[in-house]
């Protein structure tokens, strides 16, 4: 039986702490990681550097004399068009499917050492329920969930700090507004669709998804303290993974 987590959905508000948890990662050794934490050889799919495409292409748009089709640009920043952009995020989902499909479904050897990070934010009503019944069952199959689990506001002071640094060296340095945070991430159902539970499954197009919840405050940034944070949830979550395989 595999060691490792095929595939890891890594969920929480923006800035909740969920690269910050890669970056921890990333610097463990392969052997560590795997023994520790049950990551294998680790890959990613984000859906901010899809959202960001689409923020630059906007700018082309604009340049050519046509108006932006997705996002505006308010105080240096790039902003999705709410409410009736929305539609955007269901269609990142689309592309989870086919790039998953296409670059590690279809390539079985890569999860014999690899474990592939699938990471995102939602929210408003609905936010995760509508996210796992748009992710496919062939991706679900091979799923577990760490949710990162922090409030607005701890999710909002975090995001001005992390800008604010980013700022420094980053051409992807983005801050939403606090009215587009409020808009789309005052809310999630998380602990709705959950229950409150700390870790339990899921259920969505008849697989049982592994998940746990894992409270990141206060923030930490050492990585004694990360390490003592990461590994009980993770030992957990694994350990309902496999309850799931047998």
């Amino acid at each position: 039986m595999s060691r490792t987590f095929d595939h890891f959905l890594l969920l929480g508000r923006p800035a909740a702490g969920k690269s910050e948890f890669i970056d921890f990662m990333e610097k463990t050794s392969d052997s560590e990681r795997a023994d520790k934490y049950h990551l294998g050889k680790i890959e990613g799919v984000d859906d901010f550097f899809w959202l960001w495409e689409k923020f630059l292409e906007d700018d082309l748009w604009e340049e050519a004399g046509y108006e932006r089709v997705f996002s505006e640009r308010k105080e240096g920043n790039y902003n999705v068009k709410f409410p009736d952009q929305i539609k955007l995020y269901d269609f990142l989902f689309a592309k989870f499917n086919y790039v998953i499909n296409k670059k590690y479904l279809s390539n079985p050897d890569f999860y014999e050492e690899g474990t592939l990070i699938i990471e995102f934010a939602r929210g408003m009503k609905d936010a995760y329920k509508n996210a796992l019944t748009r992710l496919s069952k062939e991706v679900l199959e091979k799923a577990a969930i760490l949710y990162v689990d922090v409030d607005f506001e701890e999710s909002w002071r975090r995001n001005i700090a992390r800008y604010q640094e980013k700022l420094k060296s980053s051409s992807l340095a983005h801050m939403a507004p606090k009215e587009t945070m409020e808009y789309f991430y005052k809310i999630d159902d998380w602990h709705e669709l959950t229950g409150g539970k700390e870790f339990g499954f899921l259920t969505f197009h008849g697989v049982d998804i592994p998940f746990v919840t894992m409270n990141n405050t206060p923030e930490l940034k050492e990585r004694g303290p990360l390490a003592k944070r990461y590994g009980p949830h993770l030992d957990r979550l694994f350990e309902i993974y496999q309850e799931k395989k047998k």
